[in-house]
């Protein structure tokens, strides 16, 4: 009975997983659109990533735990549907990381605007408090996105790793397949420049064009 109640909360927290990630792609669709890219969309899209980072790492954690506990009392490992279904959705999620990394990288947005408004409606003690502290008031919005974004990126690609660990030998074989006949991209290094790594296609490609 226990079992069946840990498992059916698993399934809740990875179907909110799920509509996080949906809900967070479908943000990044309207950057650099007249009609819906703004300050409060950035927001929301800070607030979105924010709380998918959090319930990735938290459920991996839950999960991890579980799979380590039941290694150590039976030497047979497991298949954990669970944490497939995580690894997927945390790697697609990772993606998702590098795209809004290079899309909040060349489309910027004037946050002044909404800070200032912002800043209107604290108390005023607080804003001389801040003055005197030196602090600045209107913050470098793009900067600290790409600082969190390489942040969460390095955490999330963190977790993918252990969970790798676990992973069903037939899941792993998949997908070392599936890297090796698809562009790669070192999503860990999000800072330096995405080279997609050449693969078996493109070297076929390549010498077709040469035939």
């Amino acid at each position: 009975m226990e079992c069946e109640k840990t498992s059916l909360n698993f399934t809740a927290m990875l179907l909110e997983i799920n509509c996080q990630i949906a809900q967070f792609r479908d943000l990044l669709i309207h950057i650099g659109h007249d009609k819906h890219d703004s300050p409060e969309l950035r927001i929301s899209i800070r607030k979105t990533r924010r709380s998918c980072v959090e319930q990735c790492l938290k459920v991996a954690e839950l999960i991890l735990l579980q799979m380590k506990s039941s290694e150590e009392v039976s030497a047979t490992p497991f298949d954990n549907p669970h944490l497939i279904l995580l690894f997927y959705l945390t790697q697609l999620f990772l993606r998702e990381l590098v795209r809004s990394y290079h899309l909040l990288k060349i489309i910027p947005m004037d946050m002044s605007g909404y800070f200032e408004n912002r800043i209107g409606g604290q108390n005023l003690g607080n804003v001389i408090s801040q003055i005197l502290l030196c602090k600045q008031i209107n913050p470098d919005f793009q900067l600290e996105e790409l600082g969190s974004i390489t942040k969460d990126s390095k955490e999330i690609a963190k977790v993918l790793s252990e969970m790798q660990e676990f992973m069903p030998k037939q899941e792993a074989y998949m997908e070392t397949r599936r890297d090796s006949s698809n562009r790669i991209f070192k999503m860990s290094q999000i800072t330096s420049e995405c080279i997609p790594l050449r693969t078996v296609d493109d070297r076929e490609d390549e010498m077709a064009k040469c035939e």
